[in-house]
């Protein structure tokens, strides 16, 4: 199982962000960190963007967007930019898509939000035929009327999902990659997500499918752990209020993202990440969840656990 790590922008002045982002993925790259992933956070820093600037400042570590939602991009929009970006980061670009969420794609965007699995499919027939490229792009389906040319296709896109339902599962199997992860314990990855996602690929004759998983974790003392997951939810407990995430956290053990978290000592670390790796992930994208009661603590924290994940990526 590979080790990487999830980042973004957090709070603060753009000029602020594009340096401390900067920095991340050059640290990461040198810890010896698989991959980065950078979230398309509603109103925030562009994720393409982001993964340009990053592929200008790495060298060998894989780049992913987790996720972009389809809906702000038509495919061929999309193709363009992931293939673009691609080019900057020569070949280590893996294009996370998603459908989103009714909160964002209707109630902030006033777009519609139905079907969202058979408007994926329909999506990357257009995307995928692009990402063939170079050449013409003649697709039409329910939802796409394209014909067009392309010529950026220096090299091929991976794409993956975030398939949490099974009919997204099954979306992703045929027709794409893998599938990327949120709010999905081991149980959920082992008993509904890797049968239905392998299957769907194998029927299609495609490869076995990535499972990228994210999962936040804090290394902690034992007495600190209740705290740890008290504050996961306070910083990160938004999303399970998604009908999406509420579905798939019936799939598994976890009622919330306190009890997503991996936190404790090494030890404690290390058997609930081998628990993901047991049930079928093939990759981790982790994301640091710092603790402290002032700036200083939370920084060290933050330290202290990258540190320690650092130690595992050649071992797990």
């Amino acid at each position: 199982m590979r080790i990487g790590l999830m980042i973004g922008p957090e709070r603060g002045r753009y000029r602020q962000k594009v340096s401390q982002l900067c920095a991340d993925a050059k640290a990461a790259e040198q810890d010896g960190f698989t991959s980065l992933w950078v979230p398309q956070i509603p109103g925030d820093f562009d994720a393409f963007t982001m993964i340009t600037l990053l592929g200008r400042e790495t060298q060998r570590i894989e780049l992913g967007t987790a996720v972009l939602p389809i809906q702000t991009r038509h495919p061929i929009a999309m193709a363009q930019e992931a293939s673009s970006n691609q080019a900057v980061c020569e070949g280590r670009f893996t294009l996370g898509l998603g459908a989103s969420h009714h909160w964002v794609v209707a109630d902030m965007l006033g777009l519609p939000y139905e079907r969202p699995a058979h408007a994926m499919r329909a999506y990357l027939e257009v995307l995928n035929a692009a990402l063939r490229g170079p050449g013409r792009v003649d697709v039409e389906n329910d939802l796409h009327r394209v014909h067009t040319p392309i010529d950026v296709a220096d090299y091929p896109v991976p794409v993956v999902l975030a398939a949490l339902a099974p009919a997204m599962l099954r979306v992703a199997g045929e027709l794409a990659s893998g599938t990327l992860l949120w709010m999905a314990d081991e149980r959920a990855v082992g008993e509904h997500i890797v049968p239905r996602i392998s299957k769907a690929a194998a029927d299609a004759g495609r490869p076995a499918p990535r499972i990228i998983a994210g999962v936040p974790v804090a290394l902690c003392a034992k007495d600190e752990v209740d705290a740890a997951r008290e504050w996961a939810n306070h910083v990160l407990g938004h999303a399970e209020y998604s009908p999406n995430y509420q579905r798939l956290l019936e799939r598994g053990d976890a009622t919330d993202v306190g009890d997503l978290l991996a936190a404790g000592d090494e030890s404690s670390i290390v058997e609930r990440l081998r628990a993901f790796e047991d049930a079928g992930t093939t990759d981790l994208a982790v994301r640091v969840l710092a603790l402290g009661r002032d700036r200083k603590a939370r920084i060290e924290s933050r330290r202290r656990t990258l540190e320690f994940l650092a130690s595992l990526c050649p071992e797990l």
